[in-house]
């Protein structure tokens, strides 16, 4: 019998309203973008759909500006595994920034990859907001 092929497609990318990870639903799309202002508590990132993709494991990658942990090192990537939980399921990778903000400016590659195969790969560049209003 032959393996069924999930399929996968991004739905949206950019700023998004913020997001509760303990509420069912996903974050609402602000603003369709890459480039995200260096600001407290933005929340961006992107949303896949997949279909035929249920119990599949998905790995996903937030490779970050090299910012110093709690215990004062360079901080390692964020990295994760979930199983897909439905045959038509939305998946929510984002971030945001908190403080201090100048040393997350640069690029956010965030990738998520099911089976070996990237399905989803948006770079983000947080930039300096002029005037340095990061509170927003």
């Amino acid at each position: 019998m032959a393996k069924t092929k999930f399929i996968c497609q991004q739905l949206n990318y950019g700023i998004y309203e913020h997001w509760d990870r303990d509420a069912r639903e996903l974050p609402k799309i602000r603003e369709f973008t890459t480039k995200i202002p260096a600001r407290l508590d933005i929340e961006f990132g992107f949303i896949l759909n997949i279909k035929k993709g249920k119990g599949k494991l998905l790995s996903f990658c937030i490779d970050h500006p090299p910012f110093l942990d709690a215990s004062g090192n360079p901080a390692a990537p964020f990295t994760g595994d979930e199983y897909i939980r439905t045959n038509d399921w939305n998946f929510y990778l984002g971030d945001t920034l908190w403080d201090p903000i100048e040393d997350k400016l640069g690029p956010w590659r965030m990738t998520v990859e099911i089976e070996g195969q990237i399905v989803g790969d948006v770079t983000f560049q947080v930039v300096p907001i002029p005037g340095g209003n990061v509170h927003g």
